[in-house]
């Protein structure tokens, strides 16, 4: 069994006196750590070879700003391969838990695991970037500036004395894209990444935009999460006695992370954090690298629950094909070593496997199947997936998907049709970014907005059939108003009668000759539009059929369009689905993953809530006011995940977290669509005294110019305990108006 090793000492962390691991980079000190007594099993280490060392460390880069850093390294007595994580989210407790699953399992099997907290963030110092930019700062830059320190940090790891000069990325979202924009700077040691949900394409992926739409769900609750996050303060445990200067200089510089994509509804250079691939290796002008600047290999990972998904094929079709392996199974936003809602599976040892081959000179990188194994192995979900034999529901696509799949065309018969859709169609289409896959994050039964739609149905072969990969219809309209809102939903329709969603698409009409510029639509005109449904592996069995499901609304996915209300006219004629199938049988042959490995947990206790189970809130409840025809959806969306709202860190730290979000609409009136979110944060060391809490709140509303966006902070200081409300130390409020994008 791997062991814990670090110093024990208890003197205060800025005493001048403690003693520290002696380190011979200038740039690389050891900063304040938690103290841990020697010998302690590292948590998450699992069965390795190796004992584990951590240390708590500070990564000082050019400019003199230092970064927070946690590095578990294998007692091995001689120079290793290293790994980093670089990421936004706070090591001390945000990711801790993740961390320590992965991070000590690596250190036990020969490799140095790093995570970095990016500037600006954790206990470190700086700045942040911002994940969406502001009203007056570029995604673009601030995505080069993120990528920048990573490569910083990247080539100050080679010259520390356990590193042998070979390095690996890894992340999940946000880090995911750092880990890749950083392999496009092409740094010479950085031979390898392990990208989970990253994002090539901001504008379309990352929660703002969709189909050129406001993606009213997701961007209001992921700003306002941010926003609380951005004015969390840094734990004074690790940042010594600085901690509220930083934290007052964070603060003073915060801006609500909605202005960027409020500010910015059509694509431009704030949302380039790629170039085009035609752009060549070299960034285009106001663009971040090509995708062909990657010169690491790269692993890319998703799920068919993730909203990233995407991301696996576009690599798998850009990069060099002996430079990139795909993964795509059953999973919502996380790790695979993580159920939810499919299984998990043994992701630990399948990177290992990766870096085996990428970062070793000898091990078992030769046999780790990456350099003869399929390009993307891929588990479909639906009721048709295969997940008896010997393959466990998975197989293997060789080559490009292209080659994989055959497009079925499926033409809409009937005559012309009007599509009307009441303005809480869409109620029932699930949280757009769920990190654990919990059932009320899923969209249900789908025949309820079926029902508010427009729908053809197409029967399935026999045998049954797999979607692999992206559809995409072709539909021709008339509208009678300038602006108005598509949205088209693809179902698996059971011999039952029930819906399953399969995938999904929507389109503002002004963005439908590309979001680079809105153009409105002529009222009583006709034309086509075209638009690809977002990627999809799904296994429809015998004796169902295919459901595409038309409409002219979806909130609270996307914010309703003005003059939505009037719908459109749908002409079947000339109107299609393209449908990507795969139609050979799974391959018995095709590796299956590992099953899931079990590490040991880092110990986090969740205190038991005081309120009874019927007391407390539901995770997602829709109402509809009779007497005004308002449909309200709340939400308690438990960013938590198991670990609960209250947590005990083995460091002491305690956490308190809190979410509600609401969201409005009534039914005949797209301008009355409304949304709220809140997010609370406290942080308590009691053996300090230190209590601080962090109060978020956004609201966005419109008319038929502008959206409306009011945002508040309010932080505040608890002392000498007790239930009082504390000290306020920080309090601001915006409110700002973006005109709509309406052509």
């Amino acid at each position: 069994m791997s062991r814990y090793s670090e110093p024990y000492d208890h003197t205060p962390h800025n005493d001048p006196t403690r003693t520290h691991p002696t380190r011979t980079h200038s740039t690389y000190a050891p900063g304040p750590y938690t103290p841990a007594p020697p010998g302690r099993t590292a948590p998450g280490a699992g069965p390795g070879p190796y004992d584990v060392r951590r240390d708590d460390l500070r990564i000082t880069l050019h400019d003199g700003t230092g970064l927070h850093a946690r590095v578990w390294r294998p007692q091995t007595g001689g120079p290793v391969p290293v790994l980093l994580e670089y990421a936004p989210e706070r090591l001390t407790d945000a990711t801790a838990a993740r961390d320590a699953r992965r991070h000590p399992f690596y250190a036990a099997h020969g490799y140095a695991s790093v995570r970095v907290d990016a500037r600006g963030h954790g206990s470190g110092e700086g700045l942040p970037t911002g994940l969406w930019g502001g009203s007056g700062h570029s995604l673009a830059r601030a995505a080069a500036a993120d990528a920048a320190d990573a490569a910083e940090v990247v080539e100050q790891l080679v010259g520390l004395p356990w590193s042998d000069g070979r390095i690996g990325m890894f992340g999940l979202g946000p880090g995911a894209g750092i880990a890749l924009r950083t392999a496009a700077l092409a740094p010479g040691p950085l031979r390898a990444v392990v990208a989970v949900d990253a994002s090539l394409d901001p504008y379309r992926e990352d929660g703002a935009l969709t189909g050129g739409a406001i993606a009213a769900d997701a961007l209001t609750a992921r700003s306002t999460a941010l926003l609380a996050a951005l004015c969390a303060p840094p734990d004074p445990l690790y940042a010594g006695d600085h901690w509220r200067e930083r934290w007052a200089a964070r603060t003073a510089a915060v801006e609500p992370p909605l202005y960027g994509a409020l500010a910015h509804q059509l694509r431009d250079d704030h949302w380039n954090t790629w170039s085009p691939p035609a752009a060549g290796p070299g960034p285009g002008p106001g663009a971040g690298p090509a995708t062909g600047a990657v010169r690491a290999a790269v692993l890319a990972v998703s799920g068919w629950y993730s909203p990233f998904r995407d991301t696996v094929l576009r690599l798998l079709e850009t990069l060099p094909a002996d430079r990139v392996r795909g993964l795509i199974g059953p999973w919502a936003h996380h790790y695979p070593d993580e159920p939810g809602p499919g299984p998990a599976i043994g992701f630990l040892h399948e990177t290992l496997r990766w870096w085996e081959r990428y970062l070793r000179d000898t091990g078992t990188g030769s046999g780790s199947g990456y350099d003869t194994g399929p390009a993307l192995l891929v588990r479909p979900i639906g009721p048709g997936a295969a997940e008896d034999g010997p393959s466990g529901g998975w197989f293997a696509v060789p080559g490009p998907l292209s080659a994989a799949v055959r497009i079925v065309p499926y033409a809409l018969r009937g005559a012309p049709v009007p599509v009307i859709s009441p303005q809480h169609t869409g109620a029932d289409a699930g949280r757009p970014l769920s990190e654990t896959g919990r059932r009320a994050d899923l969209p249900p039964d789908q025949r309820e907005e079926d029902a508010r739609s427009v729908c053809f149905e197409f029967p399935v072969p026999g045998d049954g059939v797999t979607v692999l990969g992206r559809p995409r219809v072709t539909l021709r309209l008339r509208m009678d108003v300038p602006n108005g809102q598509i949205a088209v939903r693809l179902c698996d329709l059971a011999p039952d009668g029930s819906s399953a969603l399969i995938t999904r698409g929507v389109l503002n009409p002004a963005a439908r000759h590309g979001p680079e510029r809105a153009r409105a639509w002529t009222p009583g005109g006709t034309e086509f539009v075209s638009f690809a449904l977002a990627a999809t592996g799904y296994a429809l069995p015998p004796g169902h059929r295919l459901r595409l499901a038309v409409s002219s609304a979806y909130w609270p996915w996307v914010w309703p369009a003005p003059g939505s209300d009037a719908g459109f006219v749908l002409h079947p004629e000339g109107s299609r689905l393209d449908l990507p199938v795969h139609e050979d049988a799974p391959d018995a042959a095709a590796r299956p993953p590992d099953p899931a490995e079990h590490v040991e947990p880092l110990g986090v206790i969740s205190p038991a809530p005081l309120t009874a189970p019927a007391e407390r809130r539901p995770e997602r409840t829709l109402t509809r006011d009779l007497g005004t025809d308002e449909w309200r959806l709340e939400s308690d969306p438990r960013p938590w995940g198991a670990e609960g709202a209250s947590r005990v860190y083995p460091d002491g730290l305690e956490v308190f977290e809190d979410a509600r979000e609401i969201r409005s609409v009534r039914s005949d009136d797209p301008l009355s669509a409304r949304a709220e979110t809140a997010r609370t944060l406290r942080f308590h060391r009691p053996e300090q005294g230190w209590d601080i809490t962090v109060e978020a709140r956004s609201v966005l509303f419109c008319d038929a110019a502008d959206f409306v966006a009011e945002d508040e902070v309010i932080c505040r200081e608890h002392r000498g305990g007790g239930p009082s409300p504390g000290e306020v130390v920080f309090h601001r409020t915006w409110v700002k108006r973006f005109p709509r994008m309406t052509g």
